[in-house]
Order: structure tokens, then sequence, then C-alpha cells
């Protein structure tokens, strides 16, 4: 892995900015979630710092805690218990995922709030590319209108977990991914929408620039 942003910075509420880290090629997620554990359990006990961790995957299906077992239509892809919240979600090339790792215990003891503030950062960052991207009642992730389609798609998932007020799990933005790896499940459960990316949206942006629009728009949530 190797480092990003080095100075310490410090958002309006004194806390400080938490490391951001960007791994090269594909992060099996076994290895991710023995990353994420090691870490957390670090940030509990006072001996490691926030992190930040943008990785991409090989193709995975990965379970959340409300997965049902009928939304995995084809595993073609391994298949894993991600012991986050929600539903299926798919991993692979071209997806963003970022690992957001937060002492939440000093950040405030509100885990609707955090998981609002995990939207609005990737609100913000779409915006960056001129994207309007919305939170819909009754639907986990961030949605944009899909011309193609003429309806709503999914463009950013979701999913959490909180151990001891220190987060992990976080969110997965779609710069490029081969979409149709997606049907193999039903995401997050909805089988009425279905889901896009950046580049389907006509906006050819790479994973740098995607990462960079997330780490701008970090400091303007958080």
């Amino acid at each position: 892995m190797t480092a990003a942003g080095a100075t310490v910075a410090r958002a309006a509420n004194g806390m400080a900015r938490p490391e951001f880290r960007v791994s090269d090629g594909l992060t099996p997620y076994p290895l991710a979630l023995e990353a994420m554990a090691a870490r957390v359990a670090g940030i509990r006990e006072g001996t490691a710092e926030e992190l930040v961790w943008l990785v991409e995957h090989p193709p995975s299906y990965t379970a959340g805690t409300s997965a049902g077992p009928g939304d995995l239509l084809d595993a073609r892809f391994p298949v894993y218990q991600a012991g986050r919240g929600g539903q299926w979600t798919y991993h692979g090339p071209g997806q963003r995922t970022a690992y957001v790792m937060l002492d939440l215990a000093r950040r405030g003891r509100d885990v609707r709030a955090y998981v609002h503030a995990l939207e609005e950062w990737v609100i913000r960052a779409l915006d960056r590319f001129n994207i309007r991207g919305e939170r819909r009642e009754g639907r986990v992730g961030i949605w944009v209108a899909d011309p193609a389609r003429g309806t709503e798609a999914k463009i950013g998932a979701i999913g959490v977990r909180v151990t001891r007020w220190v987060s992990w799990h976080g969110i997965a933005l779609n710069v490029d991914p081969d979409l149709s790896h997606f049907a193999g499940i039903v995401p997050c459960g909805l089988k009425e929408y279905g889901v896009t990316s950046l580049h389907r949206l006509g906006i050819p942006a790479t994973m740098e620039e995607a990462d960079a629009a997330l780490m701008a728009a970090w400091g303007e949530v958080f």
C-alpha cells in the first residue's frame, strides 16, 4: 500500500484528517477483511490512527448481514460473508472501494449520522464530475438518473459495520467496472433498478481522478 497525503489536516470540528492509503493492483477480499480487522483493533486500543483505504478487488460477491440466499443468482465469482450491514454487493476491477475506519467515539456516537455523512461524501465527489447523486428513502446507496433506461440506477453502494464505536467497511463507487458482473446478484435486494458507472454516464474518469474527487470532498463532510 502506498500512502497518499502525508500532511495532517484538521476539519472545522478539530478532528485530524485520517490517513489515506491507495493500494495498487487488486486486493483479495479476505486480505482486506483481515487488514481492516487489525486496523480497527488498533484504533480501538489507541495504537493506530484512523484510515481511509482505497482498493480494487478481484471479481467477488459479498453478503451483508441481511443478504438473502435467493438474491445470489449466479455464483460465477467467489462469494464471501462480509460481516457488514446490507445485502449483496459486487466488487471488481474498475470499482473504487473505500474502507473507512474512524473512531466514532470521538466523532460522535451516531451511526445514522455517520451513514448520512458517507452518502454526502459520495454525492459531493460525484458533483466534481457534474453528476447529481441522490439519496432515496428506503433504498441504500447513491442513485443517479439513467437515461438509457429512463429510470434510476445505483452508482455507489454503502455498507458499514461498527465495532465498539470504530467503523469499518464503507463505500463502493462504480468508475468503470464490468456492469454485466452485477447480473449474478440482486444488488441490495432491489430487482427493479439497475447499476451504472461514471463511464456508462459518459464520464471517462480514471481511478486516479475518482480518488482525487473523494479526497477533495472528504474535508467538506467529515
